[in-house]
């Protein structure tokens, strides 16, 4: 029986903005043991109204402040539905590490005051479930001049590291990030572009399906050559590391205007982004420096079956595979990330890389919100 306070709590919700992961694991000895999972749907009034909140002259104080509070309580009702499942007790919490859900995020260089900022009241959380809550991850690395993302790579070199192999771990979210794993011992990471983020949101368009399901609609139309050089004359794309980015620069709006003039099928456009969230993805990688000799991913992207078939057909010979064989489910690789953030501040250790955030050292995340 797993003792008093061993257990994390992660929870996650991307920029798909679909749903909230929340994970319960012990980690001890350097070693994860996943408890249980639970994912909460989020309701599509409250996904509307975070998405109105992630764009400029949509939003508004009003909205913000019940969104907050709105998904404060949705977060606190994952928690105790998967605390439920499991026969966890509060006591038996450490604390609860929890992301919020990204709004805006403005990293420097990107506007003249960098800034980011999550949402789903902590407060809430830590009173309805009884437990420690630790939130609020990114800004203390963008006090240091970072960029507060992507955090997960700390995480990832704790647990997906081998001494023999250098590896990149690739998160396909809403945004595609990389964290670099070199057998030397090196770690660093970036966003590379958009991931699930673009498909999703032109198949529910398009379909009313909030995402392409195993990618069989966008694999039944052709990628068009014309539309993925507009998409890939993005601006970030030519940026360097560190960076990262969100659905401030790429968004259903942005795909549009590229589509002025173009006559395409629906399904003839979710090609062409299934291939380019696949070529962004593998040229990012392919300009590494180091030789890479695996590739795992993780996220939502992995259960794409099209866009895994792409992205191996970019990469050649370097074996793409699931973090499944590395043993924890590419579902949960996020949360649980977010779980043992939440670990490292209260044992106040770094959360953060300097060489993946841009800042000025390595600090521990996140505020602690008391029950």
């Amino acid at each position: 029986m797993i003792s008093a306070a061993e257990i994390y709590i992660g929870l996650m919700s991307g920029t798909s903005v679909d749903s909230i992961d929340a994970a319960a694991m012990t980690f001890n000895d350097g070693q994860l043991q996943l408890i249980g999972t639970y994912s909460q749907p989020i309701p599509a009034i409250l996904k509307r109204n975070i998405i109105d909140l992630c764009q400029p002259g949509r939003d508004n104080v009003q909205l913000y402040c019940q969104t907050d509070s709105q998904l404060g309580e949705l977060f606190a009702t994952a928690v105790v539905a998967l605390m439920s499942a499991e026969s966890i007790a509060p006591d038996q919490v450490a604390a609860i590490g929890s992301h919020g859900q990204t709004i805006r995020h403005a990293p420097p260089g990107a506007s003249a005051i960098a800034f980011t900022q999550q949402i789903g009241d902590a407060n809430i959380i830590a009173a309805r479930t009884g437990c420690k809550v630790v939130a609020d991850f990114r800004r203390k690395d963008m006090a240091l001049g970072g960029h507060g993302a992507p955090l997960v790579p700390a995480f990832h070199q704790t647990l997906f590291s081998d001494p023999m192999k250098s590896r990149v771990i690739a998160n396909i979210g809403g945004i595609s990030n990389i964290t670099v794993l070199a057998n030397n011992g090196h770690c660093y990471g970036f966003d590379t572009g958009p991931g699930n983020l673009l498909l999703d949101a032109w198949c529910n368009k398009h379909t009313g399906c909030s995402f392409d399901d195993k990618g069989i609609w966008g694999a039944s139309g052709q990628s068009d050559d014309k539309l993925l050089s507009r998409l890939k004359f993005h601006p970030f794309l030519a940026l360097s590391a560190p960076k990262s980015t969100g659905r401030e620069a790429f968004n259903l709006s942005w795909l549009e205007q590229q589509l002025t003039d173009l006559d395409l099928i629906a399904e003839d456009v979710q090609a062409t982004l299934m291939n380019f969230t696949a070529q962004t993805l593998a040229e990012a990688i392919r300009a590494l420096k180091e030789p890479i000799d695996e590739i795992y991913i993780c996220g939502g992207g992995v259960f794409n079956e099209a866009l895994m078939t792409q992205l191996q057909s970019n990469l050649g010979a370097i074996p793409v595979q699931s973090t499944q064989q590395l043993g924890l489910d590419p579902a949960w690789v996020e949360a649980c990330a977010f779980a043992w953030l939440a670990r490292q501040r209260l044992h106040g250790l770094p959360g953060n890389l300097p060489r993946v955030t841009g800042a000025s050292r390595e600090t521990s995340l996140g505020a602690v919100y008391l029950p």
